[in-house]
């Protein structure tokens, strides 16, 4: 199979889908890889190492779309490269598609095989390919609400571990799964008092086991979202419905009872966002402030981390990647249950149900 290897055009997005390591096992596999001039050149892979791998560099998108039976991305298809995709080609990466209508409609249209990495699911309910991101994002949203914190950024000058004799800041992680947990472990980190919120009570009996002291585990019920929000200095969104739009847990009206200065970090902006006013930024303008209360929405958190998020990218989506490469995409969704999930459009049909269920749409089981 002829795989693309296309380079990010998202705003301030520096990694890229596959590192030279990656090229080197999929040739292994007998697949042409072909990349896209200066795709790696962000997460610190320069077009020799790719050539050296045995990948052909090309210079324009176009000529990638053009030939390759598969492309991969990181981020969702940009507006200028709708045109470019082709009927029954295989566009394999992160698609959100339950937050992005247009997208959703152009990929229906385009009569593609639209196989997203978040939806992509084990028989224990884990997801791989969201998985390594999760991680990172966990941890970069604390540091991000740590420095927005400070008040040349527009917070309320607080430091989140205290000091001797003082305080420490208060934390509020809604949402125990990867995001939520890596999060707490880097605020427990740090000396805060963390409060880590989920609806699955088997869930916080095994983080009570994991989590340091510092970290006291409720279960997330809007009342208490109500009651902790006014102490929190840091909130992290950390929901996940696999495919579906975010759930918005924290409301307009619970913002307002929150601390001027305090920090909002919604991790789960790709789908939607938790929080009732958050709105997508990016890492060139990542905040903005409502009612007095710092908002940070960026979509494409490990973006900023590029070469550690390239890396533990590739780890996790190559085995999918040489898979749906050697068998082709009817013959990997009949013998990989994991991959078929994976399907969200396909062939003009929507075979994600949260995306249907997203935009009232008709849902096709395959």
């Amino acid at each position: 199979m002829i795989v693309g290897i296309l380079k990010e055009i998202k705003t301030e997005e520096n990694r890229v889908s596959m590192t030279p390591a990656g090229v080197e096992v999929m040739k292994q596999n007998g697949h042409d890889i072909l990349v896209e001039k200066s795709a790696g050149i962000g997460s610190g892979f320069d077009d020799s190492a790719y050539v050296k791998a045995g990948a052909q560099i090309v210079k324009t998108p176009r000529e990638i779309f053009d030939r390759a039976e598969m492309i991969m991305h990181v981020k969702e298809p940009m507006p200028p490269e709708y045109e470019l995709i082709r009927k029954n080609q295989i566009v394999f990466t992160y698609l959100h598609l339950a937050a992005a209508e247009k997208l959703t409609k152009v990929l229906i249209k385009k009569q593609s095989i639209n196989i997203a990495y978040e939806t992509i699911q084990k028989p224990d309910g884990s997801l791989p390919l969201l998985t390594p991101m999760s991680e990172v994002a966990g941890r970069m949203a604390i540091q991000q609400g740590a420095k927005y914190l400070e008040m040349l950024q527009g917070g309320q000058g607080v430091l989140l571990g205290g000091v001797p004799g003082v305080d420490p800041g208060t934390v509020l992680i809604i949402g125990g799964g990867v995001v939520g947990t890596n999060a707490a472990k880097m605020a427990c980190g740090l000396g805060a008092k963390v409060y880590l919120l989920d609806n699955n009570l088997d869930r916080l009996r095994y983080l009570s086991d994991v989590m340091p002291r510092n970290c006291f585990l409720l279960m997330s019920t809007p009342a208490t979202i109500r009651k902790l929000i006014k102490e929190a200095d840091v909130v992290v969104g950390a929901v996940l419905i696999p495919g579906a739009k975010a759930p918005r847990l924290v409301t307009r009206e619970m913002l307002k009872t929150m601390k001027k200065g305090s920090v909002l970090v919604d991790v789960a902006i790709d789908q939607g966002g938790c929080f009732e006013t958050s709105r997508p930024t990016t890492h060139k303008d990542p905040i903005y402030i409502v009612d007095g209360v710092v908002h940070y929405c960026v979509a494409n958190m490990p973006g900023a981390v590029a070469k550690t998020s390239t890396l533990a990218l590739t780890n996790a989506t190559l085995p999918y990647a040489v898979e749906i490469a050697n068998k082709g995409w009817k013959r990997a969704f009949r013998e990989n249950a994991e991959i078929k999930l994976g399907a969200n459009v396909v062939q003009g049909k929507v075979t994600c149900n949260g995306v249907a269920d997203a935009f009232g749409l008709d849902y096709c089981k395959l």
